[in-house]
């Protein structure tokens, strides 16, 4: 009984940790990749109209990456931690709008790019546990 519970204890263990993996994962990709699109806006005619809908693209990339990158080292519920690795994901990223921008709010625009990081993480989770390593 005491080794099954220390086993269920492990287990949560790591999914928080692969899921702060992931989240870390997502985030540096963002990085890479929004600065490899501010170089193209900057020296190419690429029109600001575009910077909406790379940045939906790029965050569920990211998410969808760096969720199959971590998810790869466990074999159960990928779906759950990659939902909640695209959940925490998106919802640090509001804290930080908010805190920066004045007038934040939920829009439409909002409620997309929520929806697509919990989808793009679920299935990132699912990817990630069914890679062979």
């Amino acid at each position: 009984m005491k080794n099954m519970k220390e086993n269920t204890n492990k287990e949560q263990g790591n999914s928080v940790i692969t899921i702060f993996k992931g989240i870390i994962i997502s985030f540096l990709f963002t990085l890479v990749l929004l600065f490899i699109f501010s170089v193209l806006l900057t020296y190419t005619n690429i029109q600001e109209q575009t910077i909406g809908p790379v940045i939906i693209i790029v965050t569920t990339i990211s998410i969808l990456l760096g969720t199959s990158i971590s998810m790869i080292h466990i074999k159960k519920n990928g779906i759950l931690n990659g939902g909640i690795v695209g959940l925490v994901y998106i919802g640090i990223i509001y804290i930080c709008s908010s805190s920066i921008e004045t007038g934040f709010s939920i829009n439409i625009y909002s409620l997309i790019m929520i929806i697509f990081s919990i989808i793009s993480g679920m299935i990132g989770g699912i990817v990630g546990v069914n890679i062979k390593k």
